[in-house]
């Protein structure tokens, strides 16, 4: 008798650029683990045509994708159905292709409880009742927002290069810091106050290569300042935490951890991180 043969369903990261992104070799590590049958490929979208690329993906027969830079408010109108993180950030970075009859494609954003994640359980920093800054107003920090809130520092200031940008973020949650007793405000990057704990940059700088844009007062000494980037992107940022008397840490943490998360909302699994992001840290640190 012939074995049925085992369907495999196709994923990928769509974003632009997206040829540098260690999604696909963390998708294969987790379906190894867990005995799902994926295929996970890179999905290079034109700037200008977002969303009829991923409406071709979801047409060839795949069951979602993640999104990342510049896409994630596109990803969001894309979206029939979201989860509450994702309506409250506005911002979408895993998008599964339900069909019609389900009610439409479901969008979430793993973004922040992959950060608070890594902040919290790998790098064992608790942050209830710290005092947090976030840099950037864009898709990036609007994922990780609601998140941050939710680990009910006693201070969180969003501070971006345009300050009313930041405003409106804020106050699209101003109702849930409030619920969590989180004095939450914003401010031009300029004008930010100093002595965080906590410092994470959601802003471009380090993907164009740009330079740190606050003045290192901001830094609490031996505080935790995280950049979202990983790898040679990230070096920059850093190499000025550890200048400053921080402790620094890049984003791969945060990558297999939202990871996880996306992959449970496809999959209905929820893989082990711990030996992923060890194998994946040496192989990075080895490239430095």
């Amino acid at each position: 008798m012939t074995a049925k043969p085992v369907e495999v369903t196709r994923y990928a990261v769509a974003g632009n650029p997206v040829a540098h992104s260690r999604s696909p070799q963390i998708h294969a590590a987790f379906a190894a683990q867990t005995g799902q049958s994926i295929h996970y490929e890179r999905l290079l979208c034109p700037l200008d045509d977002f969303a009829a690329t991923i409406r071709a993906f979801a047409a060839s027969g795949a069951g979602g994708c993640n999104v990342t830079v510049p896409f994630k408010f596109e990803a969001h109108a894309l979206a029939a159905r979201l989860s509450p993180r994702a309506r409250l950030a506005g911002a979408v970075n895993t998008l599964r292709f339900d069909d019609t009859t389900e009610g439409g494609w479901y969008g979430d954003n793993t973004d922040g409880a992959g950060l608070v994640r890594d902040i919290e359980a790998n790098a064992g920093l608790p942050l209830a009742g710290k005092r947090v800054l976030l840099l950037g107003a864009g898709g990036a920090s609007a994922g990780v927002l609601g998140s941050l809130i939710a680990a009910r520092p006693a201070q969180l200031v969003l501070a971006n290069r345009t300050a009313d940008k930041a405003q409106a973020l804020v106050e699209s949650h101003a109702a849930w810091a409030r619920e969590h007793g989180v004095a939450l405000s914003a401010c031009a990057l300029a004008d930010c106050p100093a002595g965080f704990d906590v410092l994470v940059n959601g802003t471009s700088a380090s993907l164009a290569g740009s330079g740190v844009p606050v003045a290192p007062a901001v830094l609490a000494p031996g505080a935790l300042a995280l950049d979202m980037m990983y790898g040679p992107a990230a070096a920059p940022f850093l190499a000025w935490a550890r200048e400053h008397g921080a402790v620094g840490r890049d984003g791969l943490g945060m990558l297999v951890e939202q990871a996880a998360e996306a992959f449970a909302v496809w999959r209905g699994v929820a893989p082990q991180t711990a030996a992923v992001l060890s194998a994946l840290r040496a192989e990075v640190d080895a490239k430095s």
